[in-house]
């Protein structure tokens, strides 16, 4: 239920803090007064429109805040949302500002941000809201199917989610088997020139990726074979039987050497060094023979390297930088080739989950059929059952269900068909309901609701406008038995169902004089000032009869009809 709500420069309120109460409570005061800004604010507050007009004229912020009883639907979802509950307690806030032409504002929940649709799904758990006018409402197939299914209970909501999924699910793969239609022509061309490009990769027969290295190497030599083989001749030459080679050159120093080593031990490491650079020498040397007699100027080999190098750059040209990454583009879209050759498979595989997935859709729209058909029949007899004592014994009411093509909500257009008195044909409610009577039907539909969901705040604005006394005695009634599930709250400016609340806060305007402002006040009405709110709404030339008449409202039983309700209304 709604505890406690805050205002702070919404509207004409300047500040203001209303705690309410369990039960039935009613908001009264003359035209003007405010009684329906106190119900915008919490619109507001729960996701519904907040202008810049809204706020206090001269202010440039303000603030709605609410405190709610925490219920296990709440508790939930404040848990999908991982916010902590606080106690007992939800506490909603939205903070508004005007900057120039520039409206903000931010809504939190326990003091975590949360956004407009959030916040819409929160409220369904908190409040709901009936007021006079909701013609639109009334004629929306869509709000007759969600009243039709609230009726129903948890069992039609919960296979009304499970067709949701199975719906989402159908929509998913025909998307893509729609997309995999509508690509199919640019497959087709990808697939031709991946087989071309595939052709050319497997004809280079490529492996290693160092390859076109190596080769690079192995031309270089052979484009100067002549040079290499000169060279390393001439540098045999040199170093061992030219006249004198390096060897001998060597050994000689070493002989001189060895002459003197005798003398000084010190010369011994350098003998030793010499003694290996002769045996280095030798070495090298004899390498050097061994690769000149190796080269081979073949002619055919350097044109064979040639063109395989200019093979391998021109298909790094293409697919490269380089050679790895040549070999893997070929293996990738050797890979993907196979997986185009198998696009004929993935169609058939899509096909057949589409019509997989129809099936359960509509399987599981057969089942939430029955269970409406269920709901319509209880909820018929169930609000016409409401109607009779609120002045609408002779009243038909008939939930039609046509069925239509599959979708998110079902495989049913649900229509509520209405006739108010005997002879007149069943047609559509929002066509023909009067005033009068859609108050009286969302008041039966909102009891029916009553019992099948969780206590919440169920808010009437305005809902009796256009009644006889002894109608609004059916509606103070119906109003105090649905307080005693659920909290309500009513704006009304009659006196036979403000007699009837549990609790009456009075609405009032209060004019400054020195500033030139008006406010907004509630005040929580009790004993004298009560019967004195009533005689206001009962009005009439004589006060004295005015307050009689509200003490003899007060004198009956609050959750009763007075049983003279007819001719108390006719004597205001």
């Amino acid at each position: 239920m709604l505890q406690t709500l805050r205002i702070q420069n919404f509207a004409l309120v300047a500040e203001l803090e209303v705690t309410f109460q369990r039960g039935f409570n009613v908001l009264t005061g003359e035209t003007g007064a405010g009684k329906s800004i106190l119900l915008d604010a919490i619109d507001a507050l729960l996701g519904g429109k907040l202008s810049a007009g809204q706020v206090r004229a001269g202010t440039a912020q303000g603030c709605i805040e609410a405190s709610f009883t925490l219920t296990p639907p709440v508790r939930d979802w404040l848990t999908t949302l991982e916010i902590d509950a606080e106690g007992d307690e939800v506490i909603c806030s939205r903070e508004f500002s005007l900057k120039g032409e520039t409206f903000r504002s931010r809504s939190r929940v326990n003091g975590v941000l949360v956004n407009r649709q959030q916040l819409q799904e929160l409220r369904r758990h908190l409040v709901h809201l009936t007021a006079q006018g909701q013609a639109v409402q009334l004629a929306s197939a869509a709000q007759q199917r969600d009243w039709l299914d609230r009726y129903g209970g948890e069992a039609l909501m919960t296979q009304r989610q499970r067709v949701a999924e199975a719906y989402r699910a159908w929509q998913q793969r025909q998307q893509e088997l729609q997309d995999f239609l509508a690509q199919e022509k640019q497959q087709l061309q990808r697939l031709d020139l991946l087989h071309f490009q595939l052709q050319e990769l497997l004809g280079a027969a490529l492996a290693d990726p160092e390859e076109l290295t190596q080769l690079q190497q192995d031309y270089q030599r052979l484009s100067h074979i002549q040079e290499l083989q000169s060279q390393s001749q001439r540098t045999y030459h040199l170093l061992y039987d030219g006249e004198p080679s390096v060897v001998t050159l060597l050994a000689q120093a070493q002989g001189a050497l060895q002459s003197i080593a005798d003398w000084d031990p010190a010369l011994q490491p350098i003998g030793e060094l010499l003694e290996g650079a002769i045996a280095h020498t030798e070495e090298a040397a004899r390498q050097l023979r061994s690769y000149a007699d190796r080269l081979d100027g073949d002619p055919a080999m350097l044109d064979a390297i040639g063109h395989r190098i200019h093979q391998l750059q021109r298909l790094c040209r293409k697919y490269g930088p380089d050679l790895a990454s040549v070999i893997a583009y070929r293996d990738r879209i050797q890979a993907e080739l196979a997986a185009l050759r198998d696009a004929s498979t993935s169609q058939a595989f899509l096909e057949v989950e589409v019509a997989q997935r129809r099936q359960v859709l509509e399987q599981a729209s057969e089942q939430l059929h029955q269970l409406r058909q269920g709901a319509a029949e209880r909820l018929e007899q169930d609000l016409l059952a409401h109607l009779c004592p609120l002045g609408l014994p002779q009243a038909r009411f008939r939930v039609q269900l046509t069925t239509t093509e599959a979708s998110s909500s079902g495989s049913d257009e649900i229509s509520f068909l209405w006739s108010a008195n005997p002879g007149q044909p069943l047609q559509p409610l929002g066509e023909i309901a009067s005033g009068g009577e859609m108050s009286r039907f969302l008041l039966a539909l909102e009891t029916c609701l009553a019992t099948q969901q969780t206590p919440k705040t169920l808010i009437f604005d305005e809902i009796d406008v256009g009644v006889s006394g002894r109608v609004a005695g059916a509606i103070a009634e119906s109003l105090s038995r649905l307080g005693q599930t659920h909290q309500v709250l009513c704006v009304t400016h009659q006196s036979l169902i403000a007699a009837a609340a549990d609790h009456h806060y009075w609405v009032h305007k209060h004019i400054d004089p020195s500033t030139s402002t008006t406010a907004i006040h509630v005040q929580y009405l009790t004993d004298k000032a009560r019967v004195e709110a009533l005689a206001d709404l009962a009005g009439g030339d004589c006060a004295a009869m005015a307050l009689s008449f509200a003490r003899g409202l007060l004198a009956q039983q609050q959750r009763s009809l007075p049983p003279n309700a007819e001719e108390m209304s006719m004597k205001t």
